[in-house]
């Protein structure tokens, strides 16, 4: 039987055997109690790497970002985000429901917003409007086709954020794939911004988890917000153990698959139906749409299903692939293969 070509998200990776193997011989602790070695080690470890006094290990970014504006917000404040940003989109209204924060959207290119927009957005001091208090940048950005925000760009936000005394988190979900692209640090960006997450169980190919970083008294805060939302977890250390497995072995490697997305992405754009522009193909992730004469977007995506390749829809017309560690060379020419199929009418 031919193996699935698995595209939906890199969130479907599944542990390597040397991963699995590290899991097995991960010392643990109670993590609850601060005593699992493992976790520790994880959270040192991404403090120094992101540049932060210190990091909080959690079960999901999801849960990364919405601690984070929860230990930085109170109940009537706004937070300024992009429209695509996956906090607001993709979090079951978490800033509302945990937070009780309002949310004012900018309209960015993928993503990417501008100083000028941020100060444009923050509400004058008057007892009529919410509070502006917190900036959301998310890099990569996911609804944006894995764009990549240039850190010059991210220090020109901190200096507005700064100006009006807003605190800068960076959701930084796919962070190692824009480091990566950008060929820059981790703290090329995170010196720019208050507070980080990041996750290990995308591009990274951890099971679970993801860290939240920044100064020790956010910390502090985030982690009595960690245990509200119910994220507070015993022995952790097999989590943490991938996780670290993650960092030493799958950070490089990630060019791989944004090399993969970019083969994708020419091969595909040059067939009927399909509206591409490879240039938008940065990292990971490729966004299309399908032209409404061919199908529409669930219709497509079954059309490839039944050709062993997975994606997911956004209706009406846009498809979303996702390249990932357990995606190999051979599987993109059985996707580019599929699509020529599908859009050829074979």
């Amino acid at each position: 039987m031919t193996p699935v070509v698995d595209l939906r998200s890199d969130t479907v990776t599944k542990p390597t055997p040397e991963m699995r193997a590290a899991i097995a011989a991960a010392e643990v602790g109670d993590d609850v109690l601060g005593d699992d070695p493992t976790v520790n080690a994880l959270q040192e470890r991404c403090a120094a790497l992101l540049g932060k006094e210190a990091a909080l290990f959690v079960p999901s970014g999801s849960m990364a970002n919405q601690v984070a504006i929860r230990a930085v917000t109170e109940p009537g404040d706004e937070l300024i985000i992009d429209e695509t940003t996956h906090s607001y989109n993709y979090e079951t209204a978490g800033p509302a429901a945990l937070s009780g924060c309002s949310v004012r959207l900018l309209a960015g290119v993928r993503g990417v917003f501008t100083a000028e927009q941020v100060a444009a957005a923050v509400r004058p001091e008057n007892a009529h409007f919410p509070h502006s208090r917190m900036v959301i940048v998310e890099n990569t950005n996911n609804r944006g086709g894995g764009s990549v925000w240039p850190a010059p760009r991210v220090a020109e936000v901190r200096a507005a954020a700064d100006r009006f005394g807003l605190h800068l988190h960076m959701d930084g979900a796919r962070l190692m794939n824009a480091c990566v692209a950008a060929r820059c640090r981790p703290t090329d960006y995170t010196q720019h911004v208050h507070t980080v997450s990041m996750c290990f169980s995308k591009g990274l190919g951890a099971p679970v988890g993801s860290i939240v970083a920044g100064p020790k008294p956010f910390i502090t805060r985030a982690h009595r917000f960690r245990k509200m939302f119910g994220g507070a977890m015993r022995q952790a250390g097999i989590l943490a153990a991938a996780a670290l497995y993650a960092l030493d072995h799958h950070v490089e490697r990630l060019a791989e698959d944004h090399a993969h997305a970019r083969r994708l992405a020419e091969a595909i754009a040059e067939l009927p139906g399909i509206r591409l522009d490879p240039a938008t193909v940065e990292t990971n992730i490729v966004l299309f749409d399908v032209e409404p004469s061919l199908a529409t977007a669930a219709d497509f995506v079954a059309r490839l299903r039944a050709h062993g390749v997975w994606m997911l829809p956004t209706p009406p017309q846009r498809v979303r692939a996702v390249t990932h560690l357990d995606v190999s060379s051979a599987g993109i020419d059985r996707a580019i293969a599929a699509f020529q199929s599908v859009c050829r009418g074979r």
